[in-house]
């Protein structure tokens, strides 16, 4: 390869930062089985969704790939019912407009780009959403461990 040729190879990698934040969203059971996959690129979002378990609307908190770091960025809460509400400090509540609001610019980076969630059987029916891929995990772990993890492409 001649030396031009070389320097040009050099530096469109160099201009491809995204390589580093490139990731994979996973969800396991606790045996290590795999239950969803995603690609999750720099800037990929994906919600975790839920329904209340007395009032039966659906809640989501929301995170996104920042630099290859998993950051919860919102929430929507669609009611002020048991166990929901805002903290103050922790992002910014807003209306939305239907008697329920949203919590916008939490930007809390997840520690450890993982955590455990034992998705609730039933009704409550926790779900994994990216783009229009929804994957539900009440269906395939009820009440066992689930970890949901933002892992590098080379782990």
């Amino acid at each position: 390869m001649t030396r031009g040729r070389r320097g040009g190879l050099l530096a469109l990698l160099l201009s491809v930062p995204a390589l580093a934040e490139a990731g994979t969203l996973l969800a396991t059971r606790e045996s290590g089985e795999p239950i969803a996959r995603f690609e999750a690129p720099e800037g990929a979002e994906w919600c975790v969704l839920w329904r209340h378990s007395v009032k039966g609307f659906e809640v989501a908190d929301c995170y996104e790939n920042r630099g290859g770091r998993m950051v919860l960025v919102r929430s929507h809460l669609p009611d002020f019912a048991a166990g929901l509400d805002h903290i103050p400090g922790r992002g910014r509540q807003v209306s939305d407009g239907r008697g329920g609001y949203f919590i916008l610019d939490i930007d809390e980076p997840v520690p450890g780009d993982a955590y455990v969630l034992r998705p609730g059987a039933g009704d409550v029916d926790h779900r994994l959403r990216m783009g229009d891929r929804e994957v539900s995990l009440s269906a395939a772990a009820p009440r066992e461990r689930v970890r949901i993890a933002l892992i590098g492409t080379d782990e």
